[in-house]
């Protein structure tokens, strides 16, 4: 039996309310640069135009957290899922303003295990600052949602037991204690995720996380997301719109391994 196929029989359905699948966009760094190897900056001026694109349509940018809420009361038309990978201190000078000019939340996943250190998995890219306690902090207060993307930046589906614990359980606790509120989302580092992984972050008392293309793995704690870059205006964002409803009906060369299913379950 192809490992596709063995591994959609050991999953759950999807809610009804996931078809066609949640819209959520993922960016990552919010500043202005002339090197980005990996695609992961855009600049605040693109950023801007960006959420006049979406205002314009009438569409509202939200946290994951309460695009999920709306989507199980059946509300979620016009919204748009807004996530923030690594947890870069430009966040909050550069995209927190523009967010809140909108009207528009987001959620910002971030590494408690480097808090003000810098972008050292981008072993190509540039250095680049991330949030301080007291920025994580400031940026709560402002409305976004808080998650987290681990502790320092692991591949979840390469690392062991005990690394997946502390990933996942322990980041959890470290965000908890710092900010005093409950840490529902998490984000998997490099958008990697089977079903170990989702095993362990759901263990971990996460309801939500993000994925890229989780394929037959989409649920609440594998959600599909389009990745966001200088490159796209309107016409490519409207192009991302159109055609994210086919991200559920990738071909199987998206599953995870065939080596990392082996005995792989999320029950």
């Amino acid at each position: 039996m192809p490992a596709a196929t063995a591994l959609r029989r050991l999953l759950p359905k999807p809610p009804q309310w996931m078809k066609p699948p949640l819209w959520v966009a993922m960016y990552h760094s919010i500043t202005d640069t002339a090197e980005d190897p990996y695609r992961v900056t855009v600049s605040p001026v693109r950023f801007a135009r960006q959420l006049h694109w979406l205002s314009d349509r009438g569409l509202r940018g939200v946290s994951v957290r309460e695009l999920l809420a709306a989507a199980a009361e059946g509300r979620a038309k016009g919204l748009v899922g807004l996530t923030f990978d690594d947890g870069y201190a430009d966040f909050l000078d550069s995209a927190l303003p523009l967010l809140r000019r909108h009207g528009f939340t987001a959620s910002v996943y971030v590494l408690p295990g480097r808090l003000g250190g810098e972008n050292g998995w981008d072993t190509a890219g540039p250095r680049r600052s991330l949030l301080t306690e007291e920025a994580i902090l400031r940026i709560a207060e402002a409305g976004m949602e808080i998650g987290s993307h681990g502790l320092t930046h692991v591949d979840l589906t390469m690392a062991d037991d005990a690394a997946l614990a502390a990933e996942t359980r322990r980041s959890r606790e470290l965000l908890e204690e710092m900010t005093g509120a409950t840490v529902d989302g998490f984000c998997y580092p490099y958008g990697h995720v089977d079903a170990r992984a989702i095993r362990a972050v759901r263990a971990a008392g996460y309801r939500h996380a993000c994925a890229i293309d989780p394929g037959p793995l989409t649920s609440a704690l594998a959600l599909p997301r389009i990745h966001i870059d200088e490159r796209d205006a309107a016409l490519r964002l409207t192009a991302k719109r159109v055609l994210h409803p086919l991200r559920r009906r990738r071909p199987a060369d998206l599953v995870p391994a065939p080596q990392r299913l082996v005995g792989a379950d999320v029950s």
